[in-house]
């Protein structure tokens, strides 16, 4: 079975499924994507990772396997979704040590989170995107999203960035110095959502 390579492109909150997010992945080389309903901290510890600019002051579960890994000389390879069943997507993290491959398994999430940690490529086989793959004229993080996402998402908003409207955002009358500020209390408190937003503005000025 052939390998087809995924990219993430965003990560959208199920207003339907309480606490439910879905990670929506891409195929490189076509336009199908593959949502993937996940929970909060997965998707809190997945967005952390995309957001190269914040910087948990202590490390999240996946970042301390990271740590554990560099210290003990593990490199994460590649991730695949290997397998679908009942809607339930099986995921193996190819690992190598000292040139010896292994195997693990893995919940998809946990995969994910810890190849955006290692730079690893993301991988599924090509009849599972033949299977759960969608196509979307929208782009997964607006509001008008394909109705073959609506089983997935319902009135999704974007997590972990800010969503545009003509009257600016929350922020948009804090000074700089203010938005800093707010930044740096934000990721203390461990709040990265409200953090990303805040980054966002600093950096839309």
């Amino acid at each position: 079975m052939s390998l087809v390579k995924l990219t993430i492109k965003g990560i959208s909150y199920s207003q339907t499924q309480n606490g439910a997010y879905a990670l929506i992945l891409n195929e490189v080389d076509g336009d199908r994507k593959l949502p993937i309903v996940i929970g909060a901290f997965e998707a809190q510890s997945i967005a952390i990772a995309l957001e190269k600019e914040i910087k948990p002051p202590r490390p999240l579960t996946h970042d301390l396997f990271k740590n554990f890994a560099d210290r003990f000389g593990i490199i994460v390879k590649q991730v695949i979704i290997h397998k679908l069943v009942d809607g339930v997507f099986y995921s193996s993290i190819i690992c190598e040590r000292d040139k010896i491959e292994e195997i693990i398994d893995a919940r998809t999430s946990d995969a994910i989170a810890l190849a955006l940690r290692f730079s690893a490529p993301i991988f599924t086989y090509k009849n599972i995107l033949e299977k759960a793959g969608i196509f979307l004229k929208a782009n997964p993080l607006d509001s008008n999203l394909a109705d073959n996402i609506d089983d997935v998402l319902s009135n999704p908003e974007t997590f972990g960035m800010e969503e545009t409207n003509t009257s600016g955002t929350i922020y948009s009358n804090n000074t700089f110095a203010e938005l800093n500020q707010m930044l740096a209390t934000a990721v203390e408190e461990e709040d990265y959502e409200k953090a990303a937003k805040i980054r966002d503005e600093i950096s839309k000025r």
